[in-house]
């Protein structure tokens, strides 16, 4: 009996260790490696189980290892992150890849083109390829590890790298502006879509599906960094069935048009037409915020020519506004937990009563359609 207690506790850490999820860290800077394995073993239910200098050495780790989450640089000798994402997704499609990638144009481009590859999501690095203050984005580091790790599914994973290889024989940007220059500038509706943690996945799988005859315009605010919406709209441009781009100030909504609410600012309507603002106020968590531009919309339009739609996120940004929406008339959208990322933003719209329509994400367009074109 009086081994009883020592052999239980020793049971249970021994339990506890089994039940770590195993993360491979792959970036080409030592000073890099040795911060990452620092900030993700701060949290107890995650290990280090190996580390990767450059894209060739990762794809033997990820072998070796079998990780549960991968976190990966992009730029990197020998082999780069992206080619490197592409073998290891190949082999193991179940394993999530989270791009940690630099504040940068360029940087912003290949994260895209990660996500579009598959990649689960991406953290910026806060100051460039070597960013030795990463503490400041370590809790969303670790965070989204935890939610890759959750949601890995081998079909789910397989199927948006299928659904996503298909938009880079899409149009450019340039061609869906020319195919809208003649439409006409009448605005029957407008559709605003929030989202955060998850949400670049999402929006793809959702975008392409909507019409290219929206009789509405479609704003999107999505939390990320000023220096990536750029980027993004350009990915979101190809996607889309129509016109697409980054929101600027004296933009004018129309039918069959869609807008990106750029990093860093507020997106607003003019009370007195159709023309697109940005503002620095009101200063918010996230900028841009959904529940700021939902009701700027609001108040523009009034709430039965207004669609809301809350997607995959974490907290309540946008879950009041949806409340307002509903109950002015419009209609509202809100993304079921069985395919939400994050269940966060969508489900405090949901206990609040903001959401009329419950509906997994590939439902979304279609509801959307029916709102705009049915009603």
């Amino acid at each position: 009996m009086s081994w009883a207690g020592p052999m239980s506790a020793l049971f249970l850490q021994v339990m506890v260790v089994k039940n770590k999820i195993k993360v491979l860290v792959v970036d080409d800077s030592a000073l890099m490696r040795k911060a990452l394995r620092e900030l993700i073993t701060t949290d107890p239910a995650l290990e280090v189980a190996g580390v990767a200098r450059d894209g060739k050495d990762a794809i033997e780790k990820a072998r070796e290892i079998q990780p549960d989450v991968i976190t990966m640089d992009i730029n990197m000798p020998e082999m780069d992150g992206l080619t490197s994402m592409q073998y290891i997704l190949n082999e193991n499609p179940e394993i999530p890849v989270i791009i940690i990638s630099s504040l940068t144009r360029d940087g912003a481009l290949a994260t895209f083109e990660a996500l579009a590859l598959g990649a689960f999501d991406f953290v910026a690095k806060p100051s460039g390829t070597v960013s030795s203050n990463l503490y400041i984005v370590g809790k969303e580091i670790i965070e989204k590890i935890k939610l890759a790790y959750k949601h890995a599914n081998r079909t789910s994973l397989k199927n948006r790298i299928r659904t996503r290889s298909s938009f880079s024989k899409a149009r450019d940007a340039e061609d869906w502006a020319k195919s809208g220059a003649d439409r006409s500038p009448e605005l029957s509706k407008v559709v605003v879509i929030g989202v955060s943690t998850g949400g670049p996945g999402t929006l793809m799988d959702v975008l392409p599906m909507l019409r290219a005859d929206l009789r509405a315009a479609l704003i999107v605010v999505q939390h990320m960094p000023p220096t990536f919406t750029s980027s993004f709209a350009k990915r979101l441009g190809k996607a889309c069935p129509f016109p697409f781009k980054e929101a600027e100030a004296g933009d004018v909504l129309a039918d069959g048009r869609g807008y990106l609410a750029p990093g860093g600012y507020q997106l607003l309507v003019h009370r007195d037409g159709r023309m697109l603002r940005l503002s620095a106020s009101p200063v918010t968590p996230f900028m841009p915020s959904v529940n700021v531009t939902m009701e700027s919309v609001l108040r523009a339009y009034g709430g039965k020519r207004v669609v809301g739609v809350l997607m995959t996120g974490m907290g309540d940004d946008g879950a009041d506004a949806m409340v307002k929406i509903r109950a002015a008339g419009g209609v509202t959208i809100a993304e079921d937990e069985s395919t939400a990322i994050v269940f966060g933003m969508p489900r405090a719209a949901i206990e609040r009563g903001g959401a009329e329509i419950v509906v997994p994400s590939y439902r979304i367009a279609d509801e959307i359609v029916k709102a705009v074109h049915l009603s």
